[in-house]
């Protein structure tokens, strides 16, 4: 779901307002947005017609089933459009971030930027929060060079997926550095049944996420390209 935004900033008791809506926080160790989609295309469509912009193709996730398509928003920082891989055979275990059940393309989760992960999901796991085993992962670019992390496991789902996940490039080109250009992360906010709940779990990684009431779990990024800004759920 996507509304267009009025590009009019209004700032009250020192909160970033557009057209009337906080933007929300913009937590610093945003690594990257998760767009989950059906398809990988409808997933691109969408988004070059709100942005203006034509994701960068990503790559593969040999034996994950899914391929991606990326927009730089800002340094060190992207939008990740994720879908089932028509390439693959199908993995044995659901895709991850939910694509195998979704109906139409939304933000799924985010990723945070992250150091010495074992110790930081050991931490976690203390505070009664469980994020998913550190594993590695890895992807072959278009132009042939090879990207490789660490991350916990986005399989384990918090909070709806407003709790991110956390990643680790290591020694890996950003991929925000390769992707298109010419748009900015803006703010990010989340909404969740049990608010106060959720906040108390962000608190413990140091994560400025502004947490409303809402029905369900969501992300509201607002992101600003080429053809004005844009509210991304």
């Amino acid at each position: 779901m996507i509304r267009r935004l009025i590009t009019t900033v209004i700032v009250i008791a020192g909160v970033s307002v557009v057209a009337g809506m906080q933007s929300g926080s913009l937590p610093v160790p945003v690594d990257h947005l998760v767009y989950g989609t059906p398809d990988l295309g409808m997933g691109i469509e969408r988004i070059e017609k709100l942005l203006g912009l034509r994701a960068t193709p990503g790559g593969q996730h040999p034996g994950r089933g899914t391929r991606n398509a990326l927009v730089s928003l800002g340094t060190s920082t992207y939008l990740e459009i994720i879908g089932p891989d028509p390439d693959q055979p199908t993995p044995a275990q659901p895709r991850p971030f939910g694509v195998d059940t979704l109906k139409e393309p939304r933000l799924v989760t985010w990723a945070a930027k992250g150091k010495d992960l074992d110790r930081l999901a050991g931490e976690a796991g203390r505070r009664g929060v469980k994020l998913g085993e550190v594993i590695p992962g890895s992807r072959k670019r278009p132009d042939g060079g090879i990207l490789s992390w660490r991350y916990t496991d986005p399989r384990t789902v918090v909070a709806g997926g407003v709790v991110p996940f956390f990643i680790d490039w290591g020694t890996s080109m950003h991929p925000s550095a390769t992707a298109t250009q010419g748009a900015s992360l803006v703010g990010l906010r989340a909404e969740h049944p049990q608010p106060d709940q959720v906040r108390k779990m962000l608190d413990g990684f140091g994560l400025d996420l502004a947490v409303a009431m809402g029905p369900r779990p969501a992300l509201v990024a607002t992101v600003s390209g080429p053809r004005g800004r844009v509210e991304l759920r």
